[in-house]
């Protein structure tokens, strides 16, 4: 196997480092953002159901806050470690400046599977989680939101447990909420709506009609499910999906009303009910599709198996899902990229607008929202479209472009540098 970059953080790094060499800025920029401004790791208590004790460690990672408070997602899954804490975070801060939305880039979260808890367990390390980091977050200072395995209620423990310590009403502290405790209307939709968006806008480029276009989706997840949904809803046909259980495949495309009433029931697709044929998540990466969408986890595409890839447009529903080596190969061979840090902003877009919506206790229909999302999300997208042709290079550079040209800006008025 080639030598090849696949620790997180150094890819953000990498990322960062040849936007700020085509921008030509001041070395000081790619200084300060190559590092998270703190990074913290806690250990708590926890009671299990059977009475033993069990300390469980954590991580909240605070990238730079030049533009305003630090936003992003706690996760809790397996594979978290620091330096992947580290690279989210940093993607974070680049995500919120494309979408040029006043936040700077944070993360969080535990190595630890979630399915091996009680629901009572589940809810006191989340409780346990948030009072640990309670002293780094606020509504003016750091709001975390849902992320891999975490959700609404997970959320809603932590916001109690903070109101507790804080001593007052606080919602907006953490977003991704249930409607009943202050989230807003259009949020659970709102990356996959984001990840079809950009698709779609980069199909209509290449003069390729949505209609009747094929997309493979990786990952069927929330991000992934919606992604498929509002491709679908357009009148693309969807050929392939894949999760944890499962990768189908339907050239003729997989009946997605069925899919729809499927994961409505039971909130996942566990097996393949005559979708389609089983095939393998790798040979779903390399059909020949107008869209693949990887919407899983990072490092999908690589150098080992980015020439085998065939798909004309790649919509990044996961964070890191493509090496910068592979981003290589796919430039060279014309597959155009959207980077994660635009295709799936609609998440934290719509976690903007729920925060401004708990600030004000004013609250937003669904199809206010989703067509501020719209707004936001297309205007981002023909900025970072037009870098891309301006300076000849690929959408992810663009964006990272983009980004710091925003946070340069407000460093410099801070006077950082």
């Amino acid at each position: 196997m080639s030598l090849e970059t696949l620790n997180p953080f150094e890819i953000a790094q990498k990322q960062i480092k040849s936007a700020c060499d085509k921008l030509n800025t001041d070395p000081a920029v790619y200084e300060i953002l190559k590092n998270p401004m703190r990074v913290l790791e806690v250990s708590f208590p926890v009671k299990l159901d059977d009475g033993t004790i069990k300390t469980f460690t954590g991580y909240r990672s605070q990238h730079n806050n030049a533009v305003g408070p630090f936003k992003g997602g706690l996760r809790f899954h397996p594979a978290v470690t620091k330096d992947e804490v580290k690279a989210l975070s940093t993607w974070m801060t680049f995500k919120c400046s494309v979408a040029g939305i006043p936040y700077g880039g944070g993360k969080g979260g535990m190595a630890i599977d979630p399915k091996k808890y009680s629901k009572a367990e589940l809810e006191r390390i989340s409780r346990g989680f948030a009072e640990a980091i309670s002293p780094l977050i606020g509504e003016k200072v750091d709001i975390p939101a849902p992320d891999v395995n975490t959700n609404g209620q997970i959320m809603s423990w932590m916001v109690d447990s903070y109101e507790k310590i804080v001593g007052h009403s606080a919602k907006g502290v953490f977003t991704g909420k249930p409607l009943e405790f202050g989230g807003s209307l259009a949020r659970t939709e709102a990356t996959g709506y984001g990840v079809h968006l950009a698709a779609k806008k980069t199909l209509d480029k290449l003069n390729i009609d949505v209609k009747g276009a094929t997309y493979a989706v990786q990952g069927f997840g929330n991000v992934g499910y919606y992604t498929a949904y509002y491709a679908y809803k357009d009148g693309a046909k969807i050929v392939a999906f894949s999760n944890t259980d499962v990768a189908i495949y339907n050239e003729n495309g997989i009946d997605m009303e069925a899919v729809i009433k499927d994961y409505e029931e039971n909130g996942r697709i566990a097996e393949n009910k005559g979708y389609g044929k089983d095939f393998t998540n790798e040979e779903l990466l390399e059909l020949e599709v107008d869209v693949l969408a990887p919407c899983a986890l990072e490092n999908q595409i690589t150098s080992e198996n980015a020439d085998r890839i065939k798909a004309k447009v790649i919509t990044e529903g996961a964070n890191g899902p493509t090496t910068p080596e592979a981003d290589e190969i796919l430039y060279k061979k014309g597959i155009v990229v959207i980077p994660d840090i635009l295709a799936n902003a609609g998440g934290v877009v719509v976690s903007y607008f729920e925060w401004v919506q708990n600030l004000q206790g004013y609250y937003w229909s669904f199809d206010e929202v989703q067509e501020k999302e719209d707004t936001v999300l297309s205007n981002a997208f023909e900025d970072v479209w037009s870098i891309a042709d301006e300076f000849k290079v690929d959408l992810r550079n663009a964006a990272y472009m983009s980004s710091i040209r925003r946070i340069e800006k407000a460093m410099k008025f801070r006077g950082w540098y």
